[in-house]
């Protein structure tokens, strides 16, 4: 089976669409999302209803809680916090109830999914070789997928240590010898350098996975988020992926 991951679309309908068009050109079996559909962008429903519609596996983030008001933005830049005030003024009826119905973690047959991690399923970040033993530790199955962080990573288990780290664009990696950790990184707010959108394709039965950049319209999402009086500052980095 090949499947799709993402993560972190974070309301950036561009990059969800230019994602999208690159998983169907891939002929994947399923679509899996590991949470923060909305958050920081101008398009929370027209992104919650692509994840609705097309994924087989959705979970929920740290953004989507905030914008259902299930968390509280104590923790959040004033950025952020702003984003989400709008967001939750935007979500129609449809949105809320898809999100509300999701859970920050999941399983599929040899993967365990997380929004953060296995220790903390909404809030904890995995970016170091510590953190992601200890995630590593906390489960059994064979391939791990988190979110959350913004930055793809491969990481593996290597006697008691990890091994491997950031996963640029066009990185393949065996899921054959060990247990593995990986991050999609973000389809809507890269964090690594890099301003394209991030997907990750899993080809279970030839136990191999490959990171994936998509270039999108940064200039259109940007336009749009001024026009919907968002934070300057969440439309300006998309153009560095930072």
């Amino acid at each position: 089976m090949r499947v799709a991951v993402i993560s972190d679309i974070h309301a950036n309908g561009q990059a969800l669409r230019a994602v999208l068009a690159d998983v169907d050109g891939s002929a994947v079996d399923e679509l899996w999302c590991l949470g923060d559909v909305v958050g920081y962008g101008p398009d929370p429903n027209g992104c919650c209803s692509l994840v609705r519609e097309r994924a087989a596996l959705s979970l929920v983030g740290n953004h989507d809680l905030a914008a259902l008001g299930t968390v509280g933005t104590e923790d959040f830049n004033a950025d952020a916090a702003a984003a989400t005030a709008w967001t939750r003024a935007q979500l129609d009826d449809a949105s809320r109830a898809f999100l509300e119905g999701l859970e920050p973690q999941g399983e599929r047959e040899g993967v365990e999914l997380f929004h953060a991690s296995p220790l903390d399923p909404i809030w904890d970040y995995v970016l170091t070789y510590h953190g992601a033993l200890l995630a590593l530790e906390a489960t059994s199955a064979p391939l791990v997928l988190v979110g959350h962080t913004h930055v793809p990573i491969a990481m593996s288990l290597e006697g008691a240590e990890v091994g491997g780290g950031h996963a640029v664009a066009g990185t393949t990696t065996a899921l054959t010898g060990t247990r593995r950790l990986l991050n999609p990184g973000s389809v809507g707010q890269p964090r690594d350098g890099d301003p394209r959108a991030s997907w990750l394709l899993l080809d279970l039965g030839e136990e191999s996975a490959e990171f994936r950049r998509v270039e999108y319209p940064i200039a259109e999402t940007q336009a749009a988020m001024e026009a919907a009086g968002l934070p300057a500052a969440l439309a300006q980095r998309l153009e560095h992926g930072l």
